[in-house]
């Protein structure tokens, strides 16, 4: 019963205070002169960070197990991995806006988690016996750090093909809309204006390509082992189950962005096509086939609760 509420609290506390933190995100966004609230921010994240980490925790005393054996324990260490990644930009000197974009991820994975739709999973239960091996702690762990590090790359990526969208636009309609006397005034305001963008470009591509590497190093391990467990487990390292499937798609699509990223030719806007494709390919691999509960893995699903 302590554990439970403890657990209840600490879910509702995490919850709250990511609110709190997008909200100032956008606040700076928009006002850029208040540094308070971007202070306030990192405090804030600190605290969801030790609030989710006292959650596993406290599941994990609670249950018995690790917290890896269901949909609601992998979203609430997905959101743990989300955490870790918003923070990584704090401890550069500067003040950036990477967090902002990362933000959300946070608070879309706990509000999931903490739904209605999942409240049975809530419960703790006893491990089947496909979860109850050693492999679990490093297959899982790997799999969902991936995923984290990998969604967080790509929604910089996102966030790069926005910008450069919206850059495109503006050009076609300051041509249209260009008039000889205005010319001197603009150009100088656009070139400024254009040098700040390119520059938080960069700082997109720069930090993406890194978190992808390491989540990409990640979905490389949890692979390997989850192999090397569905051989102990099934007697096969490899049975083309959905999930597995999927995984592996997600695995090559990021070996692509890899390859794009390192050839001068490909790279910007191509591998953050790419990156963007793998962040929808991911949501597929990790929700989708859950929600669905087909094949091998429908242990871990929606449906089968």
């Amino acid at each position: 019963m302590i554990f439970s509420t403890l657990e209840h609290i600490l879910t509702h506390i995490s919850f709250s205070v990511i609110s709190i933190v997008i909200s100032i995100h956008l606040i700076t966004l928009l006002v850029n002169e208040i540094v308070g609230l971007y202070d306030l921010s990192k405090k804030a994240m600190t605290i969801t960070f030790f609030c989710v980490t006292g959650l596993l925790i406290t599941r994990w005393f609670f249950s018995g197990h690790l917290p890896f054996s269901d949909l609601y324990e992998s979203l609430i260490f997905l959101s743990w991995g989300f955490s870790i990644f918003h923070m990584v930009p704090f401890f550069k000197k500067d003040k950036n806006h990477l967090s902002t974009i990362i933000a959300p991820s946070v608070i879309f994975t706990q509000g999931f988690a903490t739904s209605g739709l999942l409240t049975k999973m809530h419960q703790s239960v006893i491990l089947v016996p496909a979860l109850q091996s050693h492999w679990l702690m490093m297959h899982v762990s790997m799999m969902i750090l991936g995923y984290a590090a990998l969604l967080c790359g790509s929604l910089l990526s996102v966030a790069i093909l926005v910008i450069t969208f919206q850059e495109v636009i503006q050009i076609l309609a300051f041509t249209k809309n260009n008039e000889r006397n205005n010319v001197l005034r603009t150009t100088s305001f656009s070139s400024s204006r254009n040098y700040y963008r390119s520059q938080f470009i960069q700082q997109l591509d720069r930090w993406g390509y890194r978190i992808i590497s390491l989540g990409f190093l990640f979905l490389t391990i949890g692979i390997l082992s989850g192999a090397v467990w569905a051989n102990e487990a099934w007697g096969s390292y490899w049975n083309w189950d959905p999930k597995e499937t999927w995984a592996f798609i997600t695995w090559t699509i990021f070996a692509i962005y890899l390859h794009t990223r390192k050839n001068k030719k490909l790279e910007g806007v191509n591998s953050s096509i790419v990156a963007s494709i793998g962040f929808l390919i991911i949501w597929v691999c990790y929700l989708g086939i859950n929600l669905l509960g087909i094949g091998l893995h429908s242990y871990g699903s929606f449906t089968s609760n």
